[in-house]
């Protein structure tokens, strides 16, 4: 019988455990994760900081028995270091753990900079569970926050942030907000947008240090009984000489992907865990998936790490066929990115930053909180990206991820971008290409 032994319990692992019952019914699966909650999404935390959802409503599969239903067996500890020879796990409560096949589904953590004063205990990130309860109970109407970070993953939180009525201020080290997702009339746009909305941002500025003072008596006493008078609020020394006060601080200054524990492990880690096409590295029968996985993009034509959601389940899907003998290859990395920020909606697809020799054109209409941004490749359009634009999103995600030859449609819409529309249903659609975008026009 074999062993499957997926690290990481979040949307990949889940995925890739549930596969693998479906086609192998009598293989052993272990399901390790390190936090003690039931396999939940993080991409539902911002709805638990809105109020919209209960912390139930972030689990991935609602009933409590659906694991062990399965014949899934969880198991709660972290690792601390793989010996592929042996083919073995050694975990953070003792002991170890064997397996035939593994599947690092390991995902992100937060990076933290290094900036004196990061771990005071006004400083929070917003990557778990734990770190939501801690921020819901200090995020109250007035209270003063501070968020370090602006881009994709910082512009969800502070949509979050802001609907709890607290004063918010961002800061972000980039030019514009969503640097690595905007160019910077888009970017500019959404900081405009922002700020009108309340919120005080600080482009090219980064926190220099966060000086907290040490509680006193009365605030230890406050503190173990739950009453009793306020932390004294953090005074946040910013690049540019500002000096700002808070009494909770939102480290959201990226991501990067969770592979510490396999140094020594002989598994080749790049940006991410390098992946081949059927999910498996360097080592055979190890395979990895999700926001740790490093696997090749058809559209850049080189390996990345995309994590986005819709990715992890893909790869996991195809890590888990592999791992129980159906061969199944990565058909690509999908690079999508759409986020609404206080009800501004942008999106970036591809290679938005265009390539070397490329066109490209761009239409910013000020006016009416919109930008849109093109880039070609010959007569392919390989990355866009877009504000105010919706209804041209599917047909965006059609062109780029399609690769379709746009022929004379690109002259076309390097003079008037808007007929993104047109040039799809004339090209894509006409040549049987990804359909995705007439469904996205008929909703």
């Amino acid at each position: 019988m074999t062993h499957h032994v997926i690290v990481g319990a979040g949307p990949a692992g889940v995925i890739a455990a549930e596969t693998i019952r479906k086609q192998a019914p009598d293989d052993r699966i272990t399901l390790l994760g390190d936090e003690a909650e039931a396999p939940y999404s993080r991409m539902a935390i911002p709805y638990l900081l809105m109020g919209n959802i209960a912390e139930a409503g972030t689990y991935l599969r609602k009933s409590p028995t659906h694991f062990a239903d399965l014949r899934i067996e969880r198991l709660t500890d972290r690792v601390l270091s793989v010996d592929t020879v042996a083919r073995t796990l050694a975990l953070e409560e003792g002991g170890s753990l064997s397996y035939d096949r593994l599947l690092l589904a390991t995902g992100s953590k937060p990076a933290q900079p290094p900036i004196p004063g990061i771990h005071s205990a006004n400083v929070h990130t917003c990557w778990t569970l734990e770190d939501a309860r801690a921020i819901m109970a200090k995020a109250q109407p007035g209270t003063r926050v501070l968020q370090m970070g602006a881009g994709f993953i910082g512009c969800i939180i502070m949509e979050a942030l802001a609907s709890r009525g607290v004063q918010l201020s961002v800061v972000e080290m980039g030019d514009r907000m969503v640097p690595r997702m905007m160019g910077p009339a888009a970017g500019g746009m959404i900081r405009r947008w922002v700020e009108a909305k309340g919120v005080a941002v600080h482009t090219g500025a980064r926190v220099e240090r966060i000086e907290t003072p040490e509680p006193g008596l009365l605030e230890k006493v406050g503190a173990a009984f739950g009453t009793g008078i306020a932390p004294a609020p953090s005074m946040v020394h910013l690049s540019n000489g500002a000096v700002l006060e808070a009494d909770l601080i939102i480290s959201a200054t990226g991501v990067k992907p969770a592979m510490d524990f396999l140094e020594g492990s002989g598994v080749l880690c790049l940006q991410g865990i390098l992946t081949d096409e059927h999910m498996q590295t360097n080592v055979p029968g190890v395979y990895a998936a999700g926001d740790c996985a490093e696997a090749f993009d058809k559209v850049s034509g080189t390996t990345i790490v995309s994590a986005i959601q819709p990715n992890a389940a893909d790869q996991a899907l195809v890590a888990a066929l592999n791992m129980v003998g159906k061969p199944t290859a990565l058909k690509g990395v999908t690079q999508i990115n759409v986020l609404d920020t206080l009800g501004l909606i942008s999106a970036s697809f591809g290679n938005w930053e265009g390539v070397a020799g490329g066109e490209h054109v761009e239409r910013v209409d000020e006016a009416h909180n919109k930008a849109l941004s093109l880039q070609f490749d010959g007569d392919v359009m390989v990355g866009c990206n877009s504000v105010g634009w919706t209804n041209h999103v599917g047909a965006m995600r059609g062109l780029v991820e399609g690769r379709v030859p746009l022929g004379p449609w690109k002259d076309r819409l390097l003079q008037d971008p808007t007929q993104l529309m047109p040039a799809y249903l004339a090209t894509a659609q006409a040549q049987g290409r990804w359909s995705g975008a007439g469904d996205e026009r008929r909703r």
